[in-house]
């Protein structure tokens, strides 16, 4: 990943919605791309070969990009476009948007999407990750995660769960608040740290699921806050799978840069399958910003942000994923540090 050394402002944020099948994905971009609600947005449909946003809205463009009335833009992506071809002419028009939000296809990991963004350098300099939205269908999501079929390994409704950083529980108004109240236990169960949120008809304000670490003022804390790293320096081992668990570090010594990228990268390489998430703030040495971290699965982000200012510097670490072994990660950051 090249460092390319730009405050975040000039970046354009990111949000990847996924969930399962009739979660409600669809409503929330008709939502999107017809109500007037200020916001510029560039929606990016990546279903692969089915478009299922209302069929009169796409009206049949020979653009793959067309900008909608309410001044949002919006592309389709299937299997015969390339992703990042798509996004490359997406950003030439940069100054039509502020927000990108992608939505992958109901059954898919939402990673490699995510990857596709990180992966391209060209594309990289220009985006980041604002946060991975996930929404569940209130009514039929329990019969996904507590399918006895799937121990959780291969369990796609699992898996978007778990690597959320803002959960948005859908169609509330079809279910007695007892079944919510039982939801959302089982999906603290799953991942301690993101935020529930709760809608009907998938009309959700905007500024829950947008700009979640983009816009506010960059404080430490108000970062930790977003990367909902404080009070968590005790682990769990989640009680419906097992394996999955997260763990925390902190270290008051600051980090050397370039050994922190080189060998958390490697580590990514080899281990990101079980690691769903890694978010950090750090410390690094002979450098007066924090830095953030931010990495799903193998891919990792990791750039500068703000200065401490008043702020005592120090790091913070939380791995997110199954198996993941303290003692070999605990080593490994240690060699890490100045």
């Amino acid at each position: 990943m090249p460092n390319i050394e730009t405050t975040s402002g000039d970046k354009v944020p990111v949000t990847i919605l996924t969930g399962f099948l009739g979660a409600g994905k669809t409503t929330l971009l008709n939502y999107i791309l017809t109500e007037r609600h200020g916001h510029r947005i560039a929606v990016i449909e990546n279903e692969f070969g089915e478009i299922d946003v209302d069929s009169d809205l796409v009206i049949a463009s020979e653009e793959e990009i067309f900008q909608m009335q309410n001044g949002c833009i919006c592309c389709f992506v299937d299997v015969r476009n390339d992703l990042v071809e798509v996004l490359q002419k997406l950003l030439a028009r940069k100054d039509k948007f502020d927000h990108i939000l992608v939505e992958t296809s109901g059954l898919a990991d939402p990673t490699p999407v995510a990857t596709s963004f990180f992966i391209d350098n060209e594309v990289a300099g220009q985006v980041e990750l604002d946060a991975i939205v996930t929404m569940v269908d209130a009514k039929h999501i329990a019969q996904h995660v507590d399918d006895p079929l799937l121990d959780g390994r291969d369990n796609q409704a699992v898996d978007q769960i778990v690597a959320a950083d803002r959960i948005v529980i859908n169609k509330v108004d079809l279910v007695d608040d007892a079944a919510v109240g039982a939801l959302e236990t089982n999906l603290r169960k799953l991942n301690e740290t993101a935020d529930i949120l709760k809608a009907s008809y998938g009309k959700v304000d905007l500024s829950n699921i947008l700009g979640i670490s983009g816009f506010q003022p960059s404080y430490v804390a108000e970062r930790a806050k977003l990367l909902n790293l404080d009070d968590h320096d005790h682990h769990h081992h989640h009680t419906h799978d097992q394996t999955v668990a997260s763990e925390s570090f902190t270290f008051d010594r600051p980090f050397d840069r370039a050994r922190l990228e080189a060998t958390l990268s490697a580590f990514l390489q080899e281990n990101g399958d079980a690691i769903f998430r890694t978010k950090g703030i750090l410390a690094i040495e002979d450098d007066d910003r924090f830095f953030v971290l931010q990495a799903v699965h193998k891919l990792m982000d990791f750039r500068p942000d703000h200065a401490w200012g008043k702020d005592r510097p120090y790091s913070k670490l939380v791995f997110i994923g199954r198996d993941i072994d303290r003692a070999e990660i605990e080593k490994m950051l240690e060699t890490c540090l100045a």
